[in-house]
Order: structure tokens, then C-alpha cells, then sequence
């Protein structure tokens, strides 16, 4: 069955002048805050009052009280308009930055000469994005390749390749403008890019202090799930990567050491 619902012709003026006049129990400062006259508040909650049918305060020529009517009343009202205020600033939030889901369809050919520059800058400019790994057998797919720290532990898996180190790498750009780390506790005073594993956690970064396995909690402005992305944008200068050490461009990046505790 379709209903039909209205909302009275200015059912909400006086509304934010009367809980304004509520909080400072005065005239005068709600006035003052809301930016307008005392004469203005005064005719909004009075008016208001009339819609209602019932005094919400109590004036007197020293002080301004809630009557039973304007207690019931602004426990109602007080939630529901700080809603409301919310709804509008999360609204505007959204207008004026991207959010969601992006999804790009992009030739492999393009990737270093196109994409990387624009997913650094992306990334600097709205440092909350991330990338996301897809569910395979949510999403539907036969099979899939994957870093061994990105394996679940109920896939059937078949090593594809020997393994390989990893160091931390950064752009010089990037270098230039920071002290290089020396050690791995210097890593919290770095910009430090992540990926983000099959069940969503952020992988920490692994080293091997003398002959103890350690991992370093690192944050940064950028979440991927795929090595390159995090090359790229280590190219670009947006921050440190814990990357394969092989195959590393040697002419764009410095590579940075971080071996001891």
C-alpha cells in the first residue's frame, strides 16, 4: 500500500533559535550566535510556540527557563536537529571530495606512463583513499595469483615462483626532503605505503634484525594491494616502499637500508 507523507509548511522554523535560546537560557546570546537580532529570536520562538500550541519558556525580566511543555519538547527536538545538521554536513562532505568506489579500465601499456603519476597525486590529495583485494571466490573468478602473505589459509596453492626479498625503497624526491632511515624504529617518523591483505589487515613490514624475525608497524597516506601500485607512487615521491627487491628500476629509485632496531 503507498502512503502518502507531508511535511508541514515550515514545520522547523524557530526550531534552531529556540534550542540556541535552550542552551544559553538568554536571548541576547542566542542572538549573538545565531547572527542575527534578539527581536528576530523572540519572534521565532513565538511563532513556534504558536505552531506547537504551548509556552516553551518561562520569561522573566532576570532569567529564561524551559516550561514542562519545552523540556518534552527539546528532548525530541535537540537529537533530531543535530541529525538533521549532520545529514547536511555529511552531504557536503561528499560534494566536495571524492568517495566511493573507483573503478578503472586501463591499458597495461599505460600504467607507468599515465596511471602511476595520477594515482600519486590521487593519493596526496585525498591521502584516505586505499585499493582493495578482490574476494575470488566471492567474486566469482576460477583462480588467481597471489602474494604468499596474501594467501587464505583454505585456497588450494601452487608456487608460481621462488622467493624473494624485499627492501624499502623511496623515491629521490622524496629523499631529498627527508632524512633517510637508518634503522628500523626510524620508520615512524616516514611516510610508509601499505598493502593491504586478503582479510583486509594492514600487512606490517618485515625485517630481519641480525637473526631475529621482526615486523615494524609502518602508517602512510597510501593502501594498495599490489606491488606496483606502491612502486609507483614510491617513484613518485609519495613515500617509502617495502618492495620485491629484484627487477627494481635502479635509475628512478634510491634504495634505503633498514636493518638494525
Amino acid at each position: 500500500m503507498k502512503h502518502n507523507f507531508t511535511v508541514r509548511q515550515r514545520a522547523l522554523d524557530g526550531v534552531e533559535a529556540f534550542l540556541s535560546v535552550a542552551r544559553h537560557r538568554n536571548f541576547r546570546k542566542a542572538a549573538a550566535e545565531l547572527g542575527v537580532t534578539a527581536s528576530a529570536i523572540s519572534q521565532a520562538t513565538k511563532a513556534l510556540e504558536a505552531r506547537v500550541g504551548a509556552a516553551l519558556f518561562i520569561r522573566t525580566t532576570r532569567s529564561v527557563g524551559l516550561t514542562e511543555a519545552g523540556e518534552r519538547f527539546i528532548s525530541r527536538a535537540k537529537p533530531a536537529f543535530e541529525e538533521l545538521a549532520a545529514a547536511g554536513e555529511a552531504a557536503r562532505e561528499i560534494g566536495q571530495r571524492p568517495a566511493g568506489l573507483l573503478r578503472l579500465s586501463v591499458p597495461r601499456a599505460v600504467v607507468p606512463i599515465l596511471l602511476e603519476p595520477l594515482i600519486a597525486s590521487f593519493c596526496q590529495a585525498y591521502p584516505e583513499s586505499s585499493g582493495e583485494l578482490v574476494d575470488l571466490a566471492a567474486e566469482g573468478f576460477d583462480a588467481g595469483i597471489r602474494l604468499g602473505q596474501f594467501i587464505a589459509a583454505d585456497m588450494i596453492v601452487v608456487r608460481l615462483t621462488p622467493p624473494f626479498p624485499l627492501v624499502v625503497v623511496g623515491g629521490p624526491d622524496y629523499l631529498r626532503r627527508r632524512k633517510r632511515p637508518e634503522r628500523i624504529d626510524d620508520l615512524r617518523q616516514h611516510a610508509c605505503l601499505l598493502l593491504r591483505r586478503s582479510d583486509g589487515s594492514l600487512a606490517p613490514w618485515p625485517f630481519l634484525n641480525g637473526n631475529k624475525e621482526v615486523e615494524a608497524i609502518v602508517s602512510g597516506p597510501l593502501i594498495a594491494h599490489d606491488y606496483p601500485t606502491l612502486l609507483g607512487a614510491a617513484i613518485q615521491g609519495v613515500g617509502l616502499a617495502q618492495v620485491p627487491g629484484h627487477r627494481l628500476p635502479k635509475r628512478q629509485l634510491l634504495t634505503t637500508a633498514c636493518g638494525r632496531s
